[in-house]
């Protein structure tokens, strides 16, 4: 089978294709964790670990968001191995957004991860101004400060409770943060 570069947030592994299906890790897909790769496999099997919930070609920067409770993305490089999923001799870069099969689901409201901060989600603040998504649990490697209960479409719609504001993107790009 033909191999490429995979990222998992930001690291490179190479990957196997399998001939599952159409699409390299298509939606509604599977793949399975390695140290060095992660390899297309058949969701019912034993070595599935991941689903495919949204599938895109380009960059996350050009492209469309990944649905909110998306626990991680796979960046997909562009490769012209001699044998691929569908015979056309490209592997197109992308992205693949990714659910765990099995929890825990850092994508999840509260979770401590995931690609994306939404309403639900705890922050703590970093020394250069800016927050870093940790699990509302405390079990993470630091404590939460604020935990992000709204989203608006402009600070002054934020409650007055509000003491922090968190850059979420989309149609309602302001988190309203509160001290937890």
């Amino acid at each position: 089978m033909g191999s490429g570069d995979l990222r998992r947030r930001g690291d490179v592994v190479p990957i196997r294709t399998s001939g599952y299906g159409a699409v390299f890790l298509g939606i509604d897909e599977c793949s399975s964790f390695g140290r060095t790769s992660f390899t297309e496999v058949s969701c019912t099997g034993e070595r599935a670990a991941a689903r495919v919930v949204a599938r895109h070609d380009g960059t996350v920067r050009d492209g469309p968001r990944c649905p909110a409770t998306t626990d991680f993305v796979l960046h997909i490089s562009e490769q012209r191995p001699a044998s691929d999923e569908n015979g056309d001799g490209a592997v197109p870069r992308g992205y693949a957004c990714m659910r765990n099969l099995q929890p825990p689901h850092p994508g999840d409201p509260g979770g401590g991860g995931g690609p994306r901060t939404i309403v639900g989600d705890c922050v703590r603040g970093l020394d250069d101004g800016q927050v870093r998504e940790t699990a509302c649990d405390g079990e993470g490697e630091q404590r939460p400060e604020y935990r992000v209960t709204e989203a608006v479409d402009a600070r002054p719609r934020c409650p007055a409770s509000t003491t922090l504001y968190v850059r979420l993107g989309g149609s309602s790009p302001v988190g309203c943060a509160s001290p937890v």
